[in-house]
């Protein structure tokens, strides 16, 4: 397993942008964190998955900052050799995953790309919990979501997974 060293270093070497960088060590901050409130849970969960994971999650915005950036991350993570558990992340932390039938009408590969893992779903909602690199509560990020047009599916299954995940 990759340190977070090393995936800050990968994030350097692919060329993702400063504020894309910090976004990712913020959102690693909080994942590891609700990593850490689940294991004292009881919840069986890896933390240094979640930590590598999410300072990856946005390697894909080395090539482009569109909903592409996952796919591309996902590209990006089979090339170097990434353990398949952190490539799911990659491809799966949008929002609280895309399903097959909004991959094709955004055209994207039509298959979900849905978080499954608990190490996946961290990492997903503590990206919804970050704007550039302030953390926000969750109620702006699906404010967002609807400003942006989003539909009230993709909306609700963000909120079903802070629900899931308990309030953090």
């Amino acid at each position: 397993m990759l340190s977070a060293f090393d995936a800050l270093k990968l994030l350097k070497d692919e060329g993702c942008a400063d504020n894309v960088i910090r976004h990712c060590q913020v959102v690693s901050e909080i994942a590891v964190n609700i990593a850490r409130d689940f294991q004292k849970k009881g919840h069986k969960v890896d933390v240094q998955l979640v930590e590598v994971g999410a300072l990856l999650h946005d390697i894909g915005r080395s090539r482009t900052h569109d909903i592409r950036h996952a796919i591309e991350g996902a590209s990006i993570g089979e090339g170097l050799g990434l353990d398949p558990r952190i490539i799911h992340i990659i491809r799966n932390h949008i929002g609280a995953g895309i399903t097959s039938e909004e991959a094709k009408a955004m055209g994207l590969p039509e298959v979900d790309h849905l978080p499954i893992s608990t190490e996946e779903k961290i990492v997903a909602h503590a990206d919804n919990l970050v704007m550039s690199d302030e953390r926000v509560p969750l109620e702006r990020c699906i404010q967002r979501m609807r400003d942006r047009g989003m539909g009230e599916e993709a909306i609700q299954r963000v909120q079903a997974l802070a629900d899931e995940l308990g309030s953090y």
